[in-house]
């Protein structure tokens, strides 16, 4: 090992508590020392250049090394390098970027208030869904219907918000009023579901009839919104089936309920269209941004909130107590500035949706005849594999084995950097990424995947495993 990564892990051990980590286990193993990057690839301090499937972390869509981004933040930094939007002040970036993001986004949209993260935008939505209930004269309407194995952030409201065991497991009781109902995972609990045989279809619409049936359970006069991602992005890249988000609208329709769509993941691009919502035809009150809006360049994220909701806010008047001293930052504004107009003039949404999504939804399925994979799914340019012990079945992995790490870091020493969600594999490249370097991805995948069969084949765990094709 080369002298200035030792150094460099002894400092990190010794100082950086690292985010969602085992710090006990990371000190043993040492950090991988990331250096430098540009387009689709990271390079370690050891000399190694690696494809970054995850776009850092679902955010740089633009790619590393984008000198356009880094002029325009040098450029507001000598101009006017902060300050802050409360005292009835504002300023020219965050004023042309809101403008700018009003017209990206449904047409109904012409607000936006924002924030330093994605966790932050979820944050406020939550209360400004209560405000605004408060607002119009029904303070009861406190509710808010989220689903199991959400990711709404990491903050005590995100982390409320979502569904994830392990996170709610931590630090205490949450944020009262908050109630869950079952995600639209076909693959985990709708194709292999104990004493039923269910269509993708009728999945769909069951998991519409949970959310149904929560209202009526909790009292359609208690609930203030229901929120949802457009794909589950870190619950393990759930595409629902096609017949939910339709079906989630009709039930919507029925009551008097906020839709709440977190675009953190989906927004920029991800799926082919500028948001999620539009991909999936959904018409949100609030949609909280964040990651792609900057390509991940400086931490920016915010609410785009409707009409409905920005209208009782403003007519009613009173203050609004909640923001941030970062709300709107100046150089994270022109920043994100500059990458909307780059993805616009380079067309990068358009080629994500005509041209890289189609074909990495070719290449990506090609992993489906994997012996350790139970399923590839993919849209956009986002996607995951199952990975199992049986496909017939669907039987995962005895858990002690941690199948999903293993192949994750196979990945690594494959030079691809992918995800792992307990047994699912997940990617999400930078946009920019080219049909060339997606066939290198995908056959890192597959390196990857032949390994882990390899090593798996050694443990009592069925007869494909030990099957490479």
């Amino acid at each position: 090992m080369d002298p200035a990564t030792r150094e460099w892990q002894a400092l990190d051990r010794a100082h950086y508590l690292h985010p969602f980590t085992d710090h006990k286990a990371l000190g043993e193993e040492g950090s991988r020392v990331i250096t430098r990057a540009e387009g689709v690839y990271i390079h370690d301090s050891e000399g190694r250049r690696i494809l970054d499937g995850m776009a850092g972390l679902w955010c740089v869509n633009l790619g590393y090394g984008r000198h356009e981004l880094a002029e325009a933040a040098a450029e507001q930094l000598r101009e006017l390098p902060y300050y802050n939007s409360f005292f009835k002040t504002t300023h020219p970036p965050a004023v042309r970027l809101a403008e700018r993001l009003c017209t990206l986004a449904p047409a109904h949209i012409n607000r936006v208030f924002f924030t330093g993260s994605g966790s932050e935008a979820n944050d406020t939505a939550l209360r400004m869904v209560r405000h605004y209930w408060a607002l119009k004269g029904r303070p009861h309407k406190q509710m808010v219907i989220a689903r199991e194995n959400a990711y709404h952030g990491s903050t005590v409201a995100g982390m409320s918000l979502g569904g994830m065991a392990p996170m709610q497991g931590q630090g205490g009781p949450g944020v009262p009023g908050i109630v869950h109902v079952p995600q639209p995972y076909w693959f985990g609990e709708g194709q292999f579901g104990e004493g039923r045989e269910c269509t993708p279809e009728a999945f769909g619409r069951e998991c519409a009839a949970a959310l149904e049936a929560k209202i009526l359970e909790v009292g359609e006069e208690n609930v203030a919104a229901f929120i949802a991602e457009p794909v589950q992005g870190a619950g393990g890249a759930i595409i629902p089936p096609e017949s939910y988000w339709p079906a989630i609208k009709a039930v919507l329709a029925r009551y008097d309920i906020l839709l709440v769509v977190d675009e953190v993941i989906c927004g920029f691009g991800r799926l082919g269209e500028w948001f999620g919502s539009q991909h999936y035809g959904l018409e949100p009150d609030l949609m909280p941004i964040a990651k792609g809006l900057s390509s991940g360049y400086l931490p920016i994220g915010g609410v785009l909130v409707g009409d409905r909701v920005a209208e009782t806010l403003i007519e009613a008047g009173g203050e609004f107590f909640h923001g941030f001293t970062y709300s709107g930052h100046p150089v994270c504004a022109a920043v994100a500035l500059k990458n909307l107009e780059l993805l616009e003039t380079e067309c990068v949404v358009e080629r994500v949706r005509d041209d890289l999504g189609p074909y990495l939804a070719e290449r990506w399925a090609s992993l489906a005849t994997h012996p350790l994979v139970g399923e590839a799914r993919s849209l956009g340019l986002i996607g995951a594999l199952e990975l199992v012990a049986d496909k017939a079945s669907g039987r995962r992995f005895d858990k002690a084995l941690a199948a999903g790490n293993l192949c994750r870091d196979l990945s690594l020493e494959a030079g691809l950097v992918m995800r792992s969600v307990g047994d699912t594999l997940i990617i999400s490249p930078p946009l920019v990424i080219t049909r060339d370097q997606i066939d290198e991805l995908v056959a890192r995948a597959r390196r990857a995947l032949d390994e882990a069969a390899r090593r798996l084949s050694a443990t009592d765990q069925g007869p494909s495993v030990g099957r490479v094709s």
